[in-house]
């Protein structure tokens, strides 16, 4: 018999640590491998840790919101065998190694719940991650002012962007603390609009929202808070884009193995507009003083989850890629976001956004700008409609395929011409599409 150490895998280099929402299993239950042991959460994704061996979990070394770092000794698999060459492994029959399992399990947990800061936090019924200890440590937030943050974690849990945000607005706090205390009538109106509670009766269901739907909802408001949004439409004809993706769908699926959907041909257009106006590929920092213009095109891609819910994987490097690896990084983001199965790394360092809002009919949306980016982008549904055809012997009524494309920018950097003129070179350049087109 050997025991394995499963440990928190690497989930990005942006990622150093993660929270334990849930255990899948319990001490004593039989593990495959490859068969989830446990799910985690970082700031931007929930995760799945699977199994590296068969056997039988015989120790759970942290609980549901206890915060592990990378690499640290999370529980300990009993096995019927060998370990393979590599993996982590104590044998049973050697007390020496076992002392060392344990002093590893001691030295992981007192990692986990250090706390550098001066002020006694510990002291809180509430539970704080390491890293928003730090911050508060930092910041010289007291244990008073820490508690009455408002958490978008799950059970109120205050996650970094909350901290950071409450940091970042902590400054017209004091100041209005400051300031007489009398109010207007319509000052008053406002705040006991904001006390008020909805009214609920017997018949009434309460759903706790997930940890996700807090956090998209913190993220939302957030957004329309700190950007100046403005859209402009546009009705682009795609009748060649419809034609060539008709005609080649099958011969694609038969030759790449994958899907040929239009998504991938609106990145594309999309990516070529950024190029031609890089100053919407920017974002803005956090005190609104200066532009930070990227360097590479990394698009966003809304796609839905299995619980109702919006992640935004990114495709890096978008400019870079032909129509077939557009495609196949379309489906892979798509098909991984469906099986929850997207690492922190792909959903982070987009820099503009692409949403169809015509996966459900809708000809037009007003999407709100995914921060820190600038703009998005929102597909319409492809509809079939007559449309004034123009040719050089006149002018004729003919079926066409249209869609409207919706862009919501930040006023604050973009303006209206640069708004306009952006999604007016998706439009052309989608209008433009040559229908002869090779794969």
């Amino acid at each position: 018999m050997a025991k394995f150490e499963l440990k928190l895998p690497k989930m990005g280099e942006s990622v150093a640590e993660a929270t334990i929402t849930s255990w899948l299993k319990e001490v004593g239950d039989t593990i495959e491998m490859d068969e989830p042991v446990l799910e985690i959460a970082t700031d931007k994704v929930d995760s799945e840790v699977p199994s590296e061996v068969d056997g039988k979990l015989i120790e759970k070394l942290f609980e549901a919101d206890d915060v592990v770092k990378v690499g640290q000794t999370i529980a300990i698999i009993e096995t019927d065998g060998e370990v393979e060459d590599g993996a982590d492994e104590v044998e049973t029959e050697e007390p020496e190694a076992a002392a060392q399992v344990e002093e590893s399990v001691a030295t992981a947990k007192e990692t986990a719940s250090a706390d550098t800061s001066n002020e006694d936090y510990s002291d809180s019924a509430r539970f704080y991650s390491p890293l928003v200890k730090n911050i508060a440590k930092e910041e010289r937030i007291s244990l008073d002012e820490l508690e009455g943050i408002d958490g978008t974690g799950k059970e109120g849990r205050v996650t970094k962007n909350d901290i950071l945000s409450y940091v970042e607005n902590r400054g017209s706090q004091s100041k209005k603390a400051t300031e007489p205390k009398a109010k207007s009538t319509e000052d008053k109106g406002l705040a006991s609009a904001k006390q008020a509670e909805p009214v609920m009766n017997g018949d009434d269901e309460i759903i706790e929202m997930s940890r996700m739907g807090k956090m998209i909802a913190h993220h939302m408001v957030d957004s329309v808070q700190k950007s100046a949004h403005v859209q402009s439409f546009i009705e682009v004809d795609v009748t060649n884009v419809w034609n060539w993706r008709n005609k080649h769908k099958n011969e694609f699926q038969k030759k790449e193995g994958e899907k040929l959907t239009f998504t991938p041909i609106f990145m594309e257009a999309v990516a070529k507009a950024i190029r031609d106006f890089p100053m919407i590929n920017i974002s803005v920092n956090e005190d609104a003083t200066k532009v930070i213009k990227k360097k590479n095109i990394n698009l966003g891609m809304a796609a839905a989850l299995p619980d109702g819910n919006l992640i935004v994987p990114v495709i890096k490097n978008a400019d870079r890629l032909n129509i077939v690896g557009m495609a196949k990084a379309v489906n892979d983001l798509a098909n991984r976001a469906r099986l929850n199965k997207l690492k922190p790394d792909d959903i982070q360092g987009g820099t503009y956004t692409v949403t169809n809002v015509g996966t459900f009919g809708s000809i037009m949306g007003t999407p709100i700008i995914n921060q820190p980016q600038v703009g998005i982008l929102a597909l319409g549904a492809i509809r079939k409609v007559p449309a004034v055809i123009e040719t050089p012997d006149g002018d004729f009524i003919g079926i066409r395929y249209k869609m409207f494309l919706s862009h919501s920018y930040d006023h604050r950097v973009v303006n209206g011409a640069l708004g306009g003129q952006f999604v007016q070179r998706v439009a052309q350049y989608l209008e433009g599409f040559d229908k002869n087109r090779e794969i």
